[in-house]
């Protein structure tokens, strides 16, 4: 089986399907194993989507914004100060609101294995310190390809610019775009740090990641060969968890040392600036029962 993956290897999530892999390997004597192609080889991950979704593809791995808009459940996970804490993410994607956004992918041809962390997201660019939302004015920013953060970054006065993962570097570098947003550890593993010299710690979203599987290819093993994916995929989070964790704080060291500039924000401001657009999301009956759920966790 293929499964395919933007970021590079020994990133945690790319290894965590390696994980899955060898253990899959050892209780199926060699039957069942997965090859991961990882650093976007197979495509950006709204490629990997569709082409798992039609079966060309057994796994992928994606942020849920490029799901947010074909899976709206997957909204309540990524949109602006949900969550107080990485526990409190935590909490929720292991609890009922990460089981109802898990179970709702098999609608559209895939299947939901797994929520996997993705950290905490955060403003960095190449212009100067960005202390409060003022001063993103005018800034052009990378957004995944989602309502949410489009709508976000426009909130929060910058001029979204949705560009592929595997573009931002040279887009930066070029000047095409002003900055991004992401978590440190894609920071330092993209080499964007060598670019973007500010980071601003607004941790706006924690919006997890995603291992989906191909519902053809689900379908067509054998119901013991399917309880057995599905347990060994739940068995890789708490791994995953780990070396997420410890390689989080080994990139959020490495680009300190390199000397990025990281400004104090207002908070605060930040989480006013963002209250008008997870109101407006959250007029959804489906979104706020989730919602609600997600708080009664913290």
């Amino acid at each position: 089986m293929t499964a395919a993956d933007v970021h590079v290897a020994g990133y945690p999530t790319v290894e965590a399907v390696r994980w899955i892999s060898a253990r899959l390997e050892e209780r199926t004597n060699g039957r069942l194993r997965i090859r991961v192609y990882h650093a976007g080889q197979l495509g950006r991950e709204s490629d990997t989507i569709d082409l798992t979704r039609y079966g060309a593809l057994d796994f992928t791995r994606v942020n849920f914004a490029p799901l947010n808009n074909p899976f709206p459940l997957t909204q309540i996970f990524s949109l602006p100060y949900v969550f107080d804490s990485v526990e409190h993410m935590r909490r929720a994607a292991d609890g009922a609101p990460g089981r109802a956004v898990l179970e709702s992918f098999d609608r559209r041809g895939l299947i939901g294995l797994a929520i996997y962390d993705a950290g905490t997201r955060s403003f960095y660019n190449v212009r100067r310190a960005v202390h409060e939302p003022e001063d993103l004015h005018g800034l052009k920013i990378r957004v995944p390809p989602s309502d949410i953060f489009i709508e976000l970054a426009r909130a929060l006065g910058a001029n979204p610019t949705p560009l592929p993962y595997g573009e931002v570097y040279s887009a930066m570098q070029t000047h095409l775009i002003d900055g991004a947003e992401n978590n440190w550890r894609t920071l330092h593993t993209s080499r964007q740090f060598e670019v973007a010299r500010f980071w601003s710690g607004t941790e706006h979203s924690h919006s997890p990641e995603a291992l989906l599987m191909s519902k053809r290819t689900f379908d067509a093993l054998t119901p013991d060969d399917r309880a057995l994916l599905k347990e060994t995929a739940r068995e890789s989070v708490p791994f995953m968890r780990a070396l997420w964790d410890q390689m989080e704080a080994e990139s959020r060291q490495h680009v300190i040392d390199a000397g990025i500039e990281i400004s104090e924000i207002d908070m605060a401001a930040f989480t006013r600036a963002a209250q008008p657009l997870l109101k407006r999301y959250l007029q959804s009956d489906a979104l706020r029962s989730l919602y609600d759920d997600i708080k009664a966790l913290a």
